[in-house]
């Protein structure tokens, strides 16, 4: 039964997979490894021909959710982002914006802390606004970042 399971997750990823475009690999990448990680997570649920199809919805979902990051920001936006989030909630003044621009994908966003407070747990904490712009497309949330005892900001939703 799990090779079975097996097969049936790898065949299901490599036919998304065999679909996507070849000019964007990172959206084809974030198909395969969401199809795989939902595959995996759906072949937990039920028994039988449940599981199967709990196999298949998950392979499904994660191959769509996985693509639509892949395609949205790659590895070099993330660490921009995350850099000037650090710098941002370290240093800058309550109100002030912080920016990262990736000229090779032409992303682009800002940080900015909204408040500072300590927290219940005598954490140092600041919410904060990030904005990422991506294919013309603007994309805003909001969140709350503590320092931790390393001296580094984690995000806490």
């Amino acid at each position: 039964m799990t090779l079975l399971r097996t097969v049936t997750v790898v065949a299901l990823v490599a036919s998304l997979g065999a679909c996507a475009d070849s000019s964007n690999q990172k959206q084809q990448v974030g198909a395969v490894v969401g199809g795989v990680l939902g595959g995996v997570l759906g072949s937990n649920v039920g028994q039988g021909k449940g599981q199967t199809a709990g196999i298949i919805g998950g392979t499904l979902l994660g191959a769509l959710l996985g693509s639509e990051v892949g395609k949205s920001m790659d590895e070099t936006d993330r660490m921009m982002s995350e850099r000037t989030a650090q710098r941002s909630l370290e240093s800058s003044p309550t109100g002030t914006s912080s920016s990262w621009s990736n000229p090779d994908s032409g992303h682009r966003g800002t940080v900015t802390p909204t408040n500072t407070y300590r927290n219940a747990s005598n954490q140092d904490c600041r919410d904060y606004e990030t904005t990422v712009y991506i294919d013309g497309r603007e994309e805003t949330a909001t969140g709350v970042a503590c320092r931790q005892s390393d001296g580094t900001w984690s995000m806490q939703n």
